[in-house]
């Protein structure tokens, strides 16, 4: 059975594996990250959801908002050898249960790599006349 709870302090141990969630997502590379970002990015979320089974962290989701009229699901993975067993979709559930109960209706996500079904199938749908765009500092 796993436990779902939002986090806003991590611990080390929570850190480590928070950072090793990303990495194996492709998300940040080895010299990329520190456990001050990671401290960091939970403290600025709206939400930072992790899913633990037994003494690991198996999944996490978060989001970010203004805290009243709109919100941005994004970093929801679960480890592989957890997926298929509904883990994601509860992640997202709760994501959005917290955000309608904070009064917050509009929320928005970037799917990728193919994830849009999943997120179809929990109401989500393809914003018409929208692209998402990304401005990186090199």
């Amino acid at each position: 059975m796993c436990d779902y709870s939002f986090i806003e302090k991590p611990a080390p141990d929570e850190i480590t594996q928070i950072t090793n969630l990303y990495r194996r997502e492709n998300w940040w590379k080895q010299e990329g990250d520190n456990p001050e970002m990671v401290r960091l990015i939970i403290a600025g979320s709206h939400c930072f959801l992790l899913v633990r089974y037994e003494d690991s962290i198996v999944g996490m989701g978060r989001a970010v908002s203004d805290g009243v009229s709109d919100a941005y699901i994004q970093d929801v993975t679960v480890m592989d050898s957890f997926r298929g067993k509904g883990i994601g979709t509860r992640i997202v559930k709760i994501l959005i249960d917290r955000l309608e109960k904070d009064g917050i209706n509009w929320i928005g996500l970037i799917a990728e790599r193919g994830s849009h079904p999943f997120y179809e199938n929990l109401g989500f749908s393809v914003m018409e006349n929208s692209t998402p765009m990304l401005r990186l500092k090199i």
